[in-house]
């Protein structure tokens, strides 16, 4: 659904919101040609350019976001970029005159081409993912469904799902599951359910076991 751009002043004495199908935006958010789903929250200072933002998924805040999808459920912890500013390596120069020439009064026209470039570069965030606080994703990076992301790594290749990551770069250190529940897991997209399935299995949710036994084709 599109953003909203209407929202009360937050203050530390305002008491916690309750979400509801209309995404919750901090005035201090800045949303540029992009939508995002329901039950969805942008703290304060928040960026999200050219971005898809799935339903329920969060930002804790000062985040920025560019050419990205985010996936259902994401957590994204304070002070993390994904998809961050690039620059033209192959050029003499790779300051940003180079493609911001209306700026510095060197051409009438952006440098379009790059731009596009950026945005073939996208990153792709995978449901149910949880970035910690300082995390930073290049371009072009896929981060798989279920995912940890530990705090201040910067990731440069994809992390694959229910995958922990940490470091710089960011590699993997262990998965959160044995692959056969990880395929169990995959296979069940609890993330598609409606909101009368959310709240029918909720409590299945806290129980890996019991989620197993009732809602996988499979339960060795």
């Amino acid at each position: 659904m599109p953003y909203i751009t209407q929202f009360p002043e937050i203050t530390s004495d305002t008491k916690p919101h309750q979400l509801s199908e209309e995404p919750y935006i901090h005035p201090t958010c800045v949303i540029k040609n992009s939508t995002l789903g329901t039950y969805t929250s942008l703290a304060a200072h928040t960026t999200l350019v050219e971005s898809s933002f799935g339903d329920y998924s969060y930002t804790a805040g000062n985040v920025q976001i560019i050419y990205s999808e985010i996936g259902k459920y994401c957590s994204i912890a304070n002070s993390v970029r994904i998809n961050p500013g690039n620059h033209p390596q192959w050029r003499v120069t790779q300051h940003h005159m180079t493609y911001r020439r209306i700026e510095f009064g060197l051409g009438e026209e952006d440098d379009h081409a790059f731009f596009d470039w950026r945005r073939a570069h996208k990153c792709v965030i995978g449901h149910d993912a949880w970035l910690g606080h300082g995390v930073i994703v290049m371009p072009g990076v896929h981060i798989g469904i279920g995912a940890i992301i530990g705090s201040g790594a910067v990731v440069t290749k994809n992390i694959g799902p229910y995958e922990i990551a940490v470091g710089v770069p960011a590699k993997v250190i262990k998965k959160r599951f044995s692959d056969p529940i990880i395929e169990q897991l995959l296979s069940s997209e609890w993330w598609l359910w409606d909101r009368q399935a959310l709240e029918q299995n909720f409590e299945d949710l806290l129980d890996i076991n019991q989620f197993i036994a009732k809602h996988t084709s499979s339960n060795d």
